[in-house]
């Protein structure tokens, strides 16, 4: 068996396949399997594929998460790492993370990011921030782990469960919010992923507000009963914080029982988990 599965989603992106592919191809490291998953595609991506040396898998869409999920179940390796399909690795990423894994015996590690927008570097803000260790309180305001950067043991989604296919967006921060409740992160703070962005097609243009999926996670873990009462704490204040905006931008929208249904949300969680302002 293989000592990592690397796994490629894409959906009706073919032209961007083939460099995502050579990027792993690519790694120093040999002791991997390449699976590909098409999440559907109509644009011939299957025929790039086959001149590909990857095992390749054709699904009905149902989105990334289930693309991801179907990389999952297919992968045999110790370790799973994803691959968007529009992102790049760095040469050495996988022995690089391998070996500072190892060293600090984590479970799961993470990389900083090169960004690209339309083709133009840009600089991540203060608010991208990366951090080690227990860092749930991070995950909690947005998501940062990216999963094209993520190599993490198996046993981890064995614990914790596979992505949420109910969810179309926002599926990161929901995973990242299941782990980093219960496991340390190692932060590799080299630059070892190009993400490219300013594409038409991407997820997060085709919704309004990312935040009322994020709320829908917090929420989720809340009621799982896992969080400390630390943790639960922070994740009230912030399910508070994204509810009082969301409802900000209903109410403008004329939307007065969505805002009202955001309020009252916030303010029962915080009433059962007895915190004040």
């Amino acid at each position: 068996m293989p000592k990592v599965s690397v796994i490629i989603t894409t959906f009706n992106r073919r032209h961007f396949l083939h460099g995502a592919f050579r990027s792993v191809a690519a790694q120093d490291y040999r002791d991997r399997e390449i699976i590909i998953v098409d999440d559907g595609s109509t644009d011939n991506t299957r025929d790039d594929a086959a001149l590909l040396p990857a095992r390749y898998i054709w699904k009905e869409n149902g989105g990334i998460s289930s693309a991801r999920n179907a990389g999952l179940n297919a992968a045999s390796g110790e370790y799973i790492a994803f691959l968007d399909v529009d992102d790049r690795w760095k040469k050495k990423k996988l022995s690089i993370q391998l070996e500072a894994m190892e060293q600090a015996d984590a479970l799961l590690s993470y990389t900083d990011e090169i960004w690209f927008r339309n083709g133009k570097r840009l600089n991540q803000k203060l608010k991208h921030r990366k951090y080690s260790g227990m860092i749930f309180e991070h995950c909690l305001p947005l998501c940062i782990i990216s999963p094209s950067s993520a190599l993490t043991h198996r046993s981890v989604f064995d614990a914790v469960g596979t992505f949420d296919e109910s969810l179309p967006v926002c599926e990161d921060y929901d995973m990242w919010l299941r782990i980093t409740s219960r496991y340390p992160v190692l932060f590799i703070e080299k630059p070892l992923i190009i993400k490219q962005g300013g594409h038409a097609d991407q997820l997060s243009r085709a919704y309004d507000s990312m935040d009322r999926f994020r709320i829908e996670s917090i929420a989720r873990i809340l009621d799982s009963g896992v969080l400390d009462a630390v943790f639960a704490e922070k994740a009230v204040r912030e399910l508070a914080k994204k509810c009082g905006i969301y409802a900000g931008g209903a109410l403008k929208r004329g939307k007065k029982e969505e805002a009202e249904h955001y309020r009252e949300l916030a303010a029962s969680y915080a009433a059962s988990h007895r915190i004040t302002s």
